[in-house]
């Protein structure tokens, strides 16, 4: 694996959303490293690919609502267990799930091992809560993939969420998490 600044040269045989979130990072002037390789199925893959980055890859979690009536996305370290009890009562949804891939697709346009916070720029409608855990904003960096699971991306925290989530409407609810790390 390499470590790229920016987009590919070449976008032949990349999927459109992933084109489509180098479009609207670059639009925006934020700066980004990339890398490219394998579906990341196995944590030692995981690994890998956040040695290359230099960072740790947020743990990107697409949930629900029993009724399926809100969704959320919540962003949290890499290494934290998630734990739904913990999180149900800070936001006052019990019975949280993880919400179908069909849902996944509808609001983010991500298909699962995609999960991403670069998912929200197509939740027009803005029906995705974000739900980050207090801990992914302490990194200078933060690590997601680029709507494919693919190729990875190193990006400014501050770059995300001062630039980026205003830039789709997205206002993050900060939690707490505390998880048993693995």
């Amino acid at each position: 694996m390499e470590l790229f600044d920016g987009r590919p040269q070449n976008t032949e045989g990349r999927l459109p959303r992933e084109v489509r979130t180098y479009d609207y990072l670059d639009k925006l002037g934020i700066e980004y490293k990339r890398t490219d390789h394998g579906p990341a199925n196995t944590m030692e893959a995981c690994n890998e690919i956040d040695a290359v980055l230099g960072v740790l890859i947020c743990k990107n979690l697409f949930l629900c609502n029993r009724q399926k009536t809100n969704f959320y996305l919540l962003m949290m370290p890499g290494d934290k267990k998630f734990k739904t009890k913990e999180l149900s009562s800070q936001i006052n949804s019990a019975r949280l799930s993880f919400a179908d891939p069909s849902d996944m697709l509808k609001y983010l346009d991500i298909e699962p091992g995609a999960v991403s916070i670069m998912g929200l720029m197509n939740d027009k409608e803005h029906e995705v809560k974000l739900l980050v855990d207090e801990d992914v904003l302490k990194g200078e960096y933060l690590g997601c993939h680029p709507c494919v699971c693919t190729s990875s991306l190193k990006i400014k925290t501050k770059d995300i969420f001062d630039v980026f989530l205003p830039a789709v409407g997205h206002v993050p609810e900060i939690v707490h998490l505390v998880g048993e790390m693995e």
